[in-house]
C-alpha cells in the first residue's frame, strides 16, 4: 500500500493566516477559473473574491498561483492570481511562439481581457515581471500600473544560478520527505510549515507514492536563465522605459535576491521616476515578506485609483 498524502488545495489558507498572524473567521472567497485560449489550450487562474477585480498577480518560474496566498490574504482585496503556461494547473505553452516572456504576455492578456480587464496594478515576480513588461509593450490598456517583485531585465543566469541549480534539480523525489529536505535546502530561511505548504501546491504525487513537480521542466524559463528563450534584455528594457505608467521595484535585500545595484541603477536611469523599495526577504518576496509587500501593493491600488 503507497502511502497517499491528501491535497486540498482550498484547505490550507487557515495556515497561511496563522503563520503571519492574520486574521481568519471563515475561508476566503477564491475559485479557479480556467479561460481557453485561442488555440485551443486552456490557462487556470485564482479569482479571489466575485467584485471586479483590483489586482493581477503573476508569479514566477517554476512557481504557481498560491504562491500569491498570504499577501492574497493580507490584501482582502479582489485580485486575480494566474497559472502561467506550463505551470500550476495551465496547459504548456504553444510551441515556437518566440520567447518565454512574449509568449506568457500573449497568453495572460486573453486571461486579463475576460477575468481582469479593469485591473489597477498588475504585480510580476522573477518570470512574471518579465511578463508583465512584455504584457505592458503589447497591451498598455491592461497594464496601468507596474510592481516588479525582484525582478529586472538586466537579471542574469549568473545572478539566478542558485535558483536555476534548484529548479534543474531531480525529476522525481522517492518520496514527501526528499522533495521537503531539497526544497528546504535551498530555502534555509522560510518555515517548514510554509516550504510544506508550497510543495503540496507545486507539486503532486503519483501513483507508486513518489513525488514531481507539477510546472514542465521543459518550458520554465526562469528570468535569465541562458538555456531558456528569453527577450533580449535591452528591448525589455527598452519597453519598461517606454512604459507609461507608475513603476515599482521591491528588491530582496537578502543573499537570495537576484538583483543587484547596477539593476537599480540602470533602472533609475531609464525611469527616474521608479519607487525602489528594499524589504528583507530574499528571492520570492511574497513568500519571505508577504506582509511588507501586500502594503506596498496596497499603496499601488491607492495612488493608481486617485
Amino acid at each position: 500500500m503507497v502511502a497517499r498524502i491528501e491535497y486540498d488545495e482550498f484547505g490550507l489558507f487557515h495556515e497561511n493566516a496563522a503563520e503571519f498572524g492574520l486574521p481568519y473567521e471563515h475561508p476566503p472567497d477564491v475559485r479557479r477559473v480556467s479561460t481557453r485560449l485561442s488555440d485551443g489550450r486552456q490557462m487556470s487562474s485564482l479569482v479571489w473574491t466575485h467584485e471586479p477585480v483590483e489586482v493581477v498577480l503573476i508569479h514566477g518560474g517554476a512557481q504557481n498561483a498560491h504562491t500569491w496566498d498570504t499577501v492574497a490574504l493580507a490584501l482582502g482585496r479582489p485580485l486575480l492570481a494566474p497559472d502561467l503556461p506550463g505551470h500550476g494547473h495551465s496547459d504548456s505553452p504553444a510551441p515556437g511562439v518566440g520567447t518565454a516572456a512574449a509568449a506568457n504576455a500573449a497568453d495572460l492578456a486573453t486571461v486579463i481581457d475576460q477575468l481582469a480587464p479593469t485591473a489597477v496594478v498588475v504585480v510580476g515576480m522573477s518570470l512574471g515581471g518579465l511578463t508583465s513588461i512584455s504584457l505592458a509593450a503589447t497591451r498598455p490598456e491592461l497594464v496601468r500600473s507596474l510592481v516588479l517583485v525582484d525582478i529586472t531585465p538586466g537579471v542574469t543566469g549568473e545572478k539566478a544560478k542558485a535558483i536555476h541549480d534548484f529548479v534543474r534539480g531531480p525529476a522525481t523525489f522517492a518520496s514527501f520527505d526528499d522533495l521537503l529536505a531539497r526544497t528546504t535546502e535551498f530555502n534555509p530561511t522560510r518555515s517548514e510549515s510554509s516550504l510544506r505548504r508550497g510543495i503540496l501546491h507545486n507539486a503532486t504525487q503519483l501513483d507508486d507514492g513518489s513525488w514531481v513537480w507539477r510546472h514542465r521542466r521543459d518550458d520554465s524559463a526562469v528570468m535569465g536563465d541562458d538555456q531558456a528563450p528569453r527577450a533580449d534584455p535591452a528591448l525589455l528594457w527598452d519597453d519598461l522605459e517606454a512604459f507609461a505608467g507608475p513603476v515599482t521595484l521591491v528588491r530582496g535585500t537578502r543573499p537570495q535576491s537576484v538583483v543587484d545595484d547596477a539593476d537599480v541603477a540602470e533602472l533609475l536611469r531609464r525611469r527616474p521616476d521608479a519607487i525602489v523599495i528594499d524589504v528583507d526577504a530574499g528571492h520570492s518576496v511574497q513568500g519571505d515578506a508577504p506582509l511588507e509587500l501586500s502594503d506596498i501593493i496596497r499603496t499601488a491600488i491607492k495612488k493608481g485609483t486617485t
